[in-house]
């Protein structure tokens, strides 16, 4: 019954390239365009499903059961051409072709994603933890040196993953616009790389704000070691709980942990903890479409509480904290090479990485890198950097702050 009911599925989702399946009881099937197997063009893959339980789950819940199906073996994919398969699966689904009950699900889940990501701070504390302190070996294997765990920029396509990500905590502390001597508030510091960076390179007083004990322990040490724990305070406290104000805020990657429901408490805060002529900077991934849930498979395993906003989703809250949005920049086809990057590390790593984990484990972070890199390729996701002030001046009036080089050039050139 199951094989007949996920055959009827293929057949109406594939309709690009050609997916051949093995089914359980050694059955193949072939989908997609008749043009498949003569244009180069077009991805041509094969799959083979071993259980007739993972049959009857992708029937029921796909997306959970794709993971799932990877993570245990059930699901393999000819020369492991993992990026391929979701790469078309994500066209598929982008076409339409998903069932009616599967889109009024998601439409369901839409509805509900304020309940399911109800972020209090014991909740936060649990999520953060799940994902952020299994072990900064494992990070270390495929970040960079400076443990940056957000999107790089690369200024140019052939950058090293360092030099990206130096170039990404450059660009976010020309938008801070800093002066030395000044209080500087990290939320979601991480392990304290731009907190340390900040510190180092403008002379401000940098207090990094984090929920994960290996990341606390890190940060503290690493300023210790570079002699910068006397302009640095690494807390392990939640920004619900602070009291301070400083004269900037800078969040990076934070934001999509704080949950919907949150989201006017945290710009609130934002707003009651920035100096009047203070500036704060917001980093973080964005869907340039309408709102949709959270991957469930990525809920599950790996960010628990976590959502991608749409910009629907921020301007009401940003609007009722009474903040100016000063500049907002959408970084588009940056954070696919910095996944790339990550996963050739990875994969590059995997010795290291058997000694610490089993293989279950090394397939389900496989999937998802894998399957973050194809989103951002594929799917309406970028990385919004909202610049938010108490009043309009606070900022300089055109971009050539950010930039002084271009700006001088500009202006010699319009004299």
């Amino acid at each position: 019954m199951w094989d007949k009911v996920l055959d009827a599925m293929l057949d109406r989702m594939i309709t690009r390239g050609r997916l051949t399946v093995t089914f359980p009881d050694g059955s193949l099937r072939r989908y997609g365009a008749e043009t498949a197997d003569t244009d180069p063009a077009e991805p041509s893959l094969a799959v083979k499903l071993t259980s007739e339980t993972l049959v009857r789950n992708l029937c029921l819940q796909p997306i959970v059961a794709l993971g799932e199906g990877y993570m245990d073996g059930e699901l393999i994919v000819d020369d492991d051409d993992l990026l391929d398969l979701l790469t078309l699966l994500a066209q598929s689904q982008n076409d339409g072709n998903m069932p009616g009950w599967h889109r009024a699900l998601v439409r369901l889940r839409v509805k509900l994603r304020r309940w399911v990501q109800r972020n209090d701070p014991r909740r936060a504390h649990q999520n953060v933890a799940h994902h952020y302190d299994i072990s900064d070996d494992l990070y270390a294997l495929f970040l960079d040196e400076d443990m940056q765990y957000s999107c790089a920029y690369f200024a140019d396509p052939s950058m090293s993953l360092a030099d990206a990500q130096a170039a990404k905590k450059a660009h976010i502390s020309a938008k801070l616009h800093l002066s030395r001597g000044q209080r500087v508030l990290d939320i979601g510091c991480g392990w304290g790389g731009l907190a340390l960076s900040l510190a180092r390179d403008h002379g401000v007083h940098v207090t990094g704000l984090t929920l994960s004990r290996n990341q606390h322990a890190t940060a503290q040490r690493r300023a210790k070691e570079a002699g910068l724990d006397h302009l640095t305070d690494f807390r392990l406290q939640d920004y619900r709980h602070v009291t301070d104000r400083f004269d900037r805020i800078v969040s990076v990657g934070m934001l999509e942990h704080v949950g919907l429901p949150q989201y006017p408490t945290y710009f609130e805060k934002v707003s009651d903890l920035l100096d009047p002529n203070g500036i704060a900077l917001i980093h973080t991934i964005g869907r340039s479409a309408p709102p949709l849930p959270t991957s469930p498979w990525l809920a599950k395993y790996i960010f628990p509480g976590g959502y991608v906003p749409s910009l629907s989703d921020l301007a009401a809250p940003v609007e009722n904290a009474r903040l100016w949005l000063a500049d907002l920049e959408v970084l588009r086809g940056h954070y696919g090479p910095t996944l790339n990057h990550w996963r050739q590390r990875f994969e590059a790593n995997l010795g290291t990485v058997r000694e610490m984990y089993d293989d279950r484990f090394i397939r389900m972070w496989r999937f998802y890198l894998v399957a973050c890199e194809m989103a951002f390729e594929q799917q309406h996701q970028a990385v919004f950097q909202l610049q938010l002030s108490h009043h309009q001046h606070a900022v300089p009036a055109t971009r050539n702050y950010l930039y002084p080089a271009a700006g001088a050039s500009t202006l010699h050139a319009a004299q």
